[in-house]
């Protein structure tokens, strides 16, 4: 592959709480190549070695459908992270725990047999808020806050299609931190101090909640407190829109309108908005470091999915 070829494609992968997601990205044709997903179930209370053999095995698993090497690999990761020397700085949140303080770079540029300078780590929640300001719900928009509601609380805040991460997650809420609380174990853990049950996810609490007043009265709550959290950022910052995406995110129907009534009290023009593009919006924007460092702004092609 010549060099320029090399350039022109990224091995992207968008890695969650409990899977991690691979796909090839063609930058100069700024798409993801279809049939190169992949998608494999990550134990991210498993060992250092389950963790890391399963996301050098997805993205893998990505060039040989693709049909050639790896040769340039961004991944979007939660944080806390060292983004430019690849080393994770995840603790006491109950996931990735076995990784803490190992250097992912040099493990993947050794596993997949690529420079460790072509190996480009972004924080998941800028990640994902990138590719929904560019191609999704934050379209048009000049200020978006984006939400990742998952096994993390994840945040990001745009500026005129420049995304930082904003790391609300590690803030203070209550006796905790935000991303005790605004995550799926809060919700499994608050159905366990008012029904002393268990629930396997947020998933099963949905599918509960036509028949339980317990489970809407929790979602209403989550709603509430979320709401107050926002309070601040909301008037500190003036996002014109906020978008909303992760697994949570599914169970919209049952806190949606209570959370977009009481944020739209702080900010009457603001609009919120459930993200569209899914996984891919993360897979684009962590290949889009790839272009930031040539200097250029990735675009999304103007057919994909969720447009």
């Amino acid at each position: 592959m010549s060099q320029q070829n090399k350039n022109n494609y990224v091995i992207s992968a968008d890695i969650g709480g409990t899977h991690i997601t691979t796909a090839v990205i063609d930058l100069e044709k700024k798409m993801i190549i279809e049939d190169t997903r992949t998608r494999l179930t990550v134990d991210s209370r498993g060992t250092a070695t389950e963790i890391l053999k399963t996301w050098a095995e997805a993205l893998t698993q990505a060039y040989e459908k693709f049909g050639s090497p790896a040769q340039q690999v961004a991944l979007a990761m939660p944080g806390p992270f060292d983004y430019e020397n690849g080393i994770s700085r995840i603790k006491d949140l109950h996931k990735y725990e076995a990784i803490y303080g190992l250097n992912i770079k040099l493990y993947l540029s050794e596993e997949l047999r690529i420079d460790a300078a072509d190996i480009l780590f972004r924080n998941d929640a800028e990640a994902f808020l990138q590719g929904e300001v560019v191609a999704g719900a934050g379209t048009g928009s000049r200020k978006v806050l984006g939400l990742t509601l998952g096994t993390g609380f994840g945040s990001a805040l745009s500026v005129d299609g420049i995304v930082n991460d904003l790391n609300l997650g590690s803030g203070p809420y209550k006796d905790s931190i935000a991303d005790d609380c605004f995550s799926t174990r809060w919700f499994l853990r608050r159905y366990h101090e008012i029904t002393g049950l268990s629930a396997t996810g947020v998933s099963a609490l949905i599918s509960m909640s036509k028949h339980s007043a317990v489970v809407r009265n929790i979602f209403d709550e989550f709603a509430v407190n979320l709401s107050l959290f926002l309070r601040d950022i909301i008037q500190t910052e003036g996002p014109d829109v906020i978008v909303i995406g992760g697994n949570i995110a599914k169970a919209s129907g049952m806190f949606l309108d209570e959370l977009t009534s009481r944020l739209t009290a702080y900010a009457e023009s603001l609009k919120i908005k459930l993200a569209l593009l899914g996984e891919d919006a993360a897979l684009m924007g962590a290949a889009a470091a790839f272009d930031s460092r040539r200097g250029l702004n990735i675009l999304f092609n103007a057919n994909h999915p969720g447009n």
